[in-house]
């Protein structure tokens, strides 16, 4: 029997399954590329928001804290959107017929709330819990970038789940000390600026754990050493200052509180970090957080 195919068809066949091989991991890389990028995540977008409010001039320039605003970040799962009250307490002094703030007054007038935009969006599946995030020691920067220099509000990261698990999985990059959760410029701890700190008192019944932890970017025995007030008797040994001991000049019996009082300084507890892996660690440690392995698990986030 004549053969059918030439013989050439055996080369064009092999041709095929390459070209069909690259065009199935060319369109694979190109998903992968098309889910990463802004047009899904909406990472670097600034959406029009019904008021241009710049959180520059309001943080920056004004001074405003996160809380003045966002007033549950630390007792709830969620920052909240600020009420048109909020704005109000300002605005019915200063701008009072801007045009840019119609739609507050608006708002303030008929009860209607200002239609904002969310930039932060999790999808429904996702919980995000703010409030174990800020009394653990996540700054916002970490999350939402320098809000303090965003005119017009941003998304800085992408709020994949790669991004959250890269944190999930080494959190000690994140930490920082409860003090300076709200601290837009704050950097961690380096050989240039480094952190003092020391485990306070236990936190009372039902406050962070983080709580118990003091840091301070001064060093504490050169601007706020540890001073004990000890009274010592004619023995030179300390007392509790209750015993009674002859007055030098009368000889009336007074308390040891006449005796001057020897100050002696004792050493500080605090430790001294010079690189954000140490002060992480430490503090990973000191707050109580979970390993790597619980805080990847899936019911973390997924509930």
């Amino acid at each position: 029997m004549a053969q059918v195919f030439d013989r050439s068809s055996n080369a064009l066949a092999r041709a095929s399954l390459v070209l069909t091989g690259l065009i199935v991991i060319a369109l694979g890389v190109g998903l992968d590329q098309l889910q990463r990028s802004p047009w899904v995540t909406r990472q670097g977008q600034r959406p029009d928001q019904p008021v241009p409010f710049s959180h520059k001039h309001h943080v920056e320039g004004l001074g405003l804290q996160c809380q003045y605003c966002h007033t549950s970040v630390e007792k709830s799962s969620y920052a909240g959107i600020p009420p048109t009250k909020t704005c109000i307490n300002c605005h019915a002094q200063i701008w009072t017929n801007a045009a840019l703030l119609e739609p507050v007054r608006h708002s303030w007038a008929t009860g209607e709330s200002v239609q904002w935009i969310r930039v932060h969006d999790l999808p429904d599946y996702v919980y995000f819990n703010h409030e174990i995030h800020v009394n653990k020691g996540i700054g916002c920067a970490s999350c939402h970038g320098r809000v303090d220099e965003m005119p017009l509000m941003y998304q800085q990261n992408t709020l994949q789940m790669e991004w959250c698990l890269n944190c999930h999985r080494n959190p000690a990059v994140n930490l920082r000390p409860t003090s300076e959760i709200y601290n837009m410029a704050w950097s961690g701890a380096s050989s240039d600026k480094p952190v003092w700190c020391a485990e306070t008192s236990k936190a009372a019944y039902g406050t962070p754990t983080a709580q118990g932890v003091s840091c301070t970017t001064k060093d504490p025995s050169e601007n706020n050493p540890q001073v004990a007030m000890l009274q010592l008797g004619g023995d030179g040994k300390a007392n509790s200052g209750t015993a009674l001991q002859p007055h030098p000049n009368t000889a009336d019996s007074k308390t040891v509180s006449d005796v001057p009082p020897a100050t002696i300084r004792m050493p500080a507890s605090y430790q001294k970090f010079t690189s954000q892996d140490d002060l992480g660690k430490y503090l990973l440690a000191k707050y109580h957080i979970r390993t790597a392995n619980e805080l990847s698990s899936c019911e973390v986030c997924h509930r």
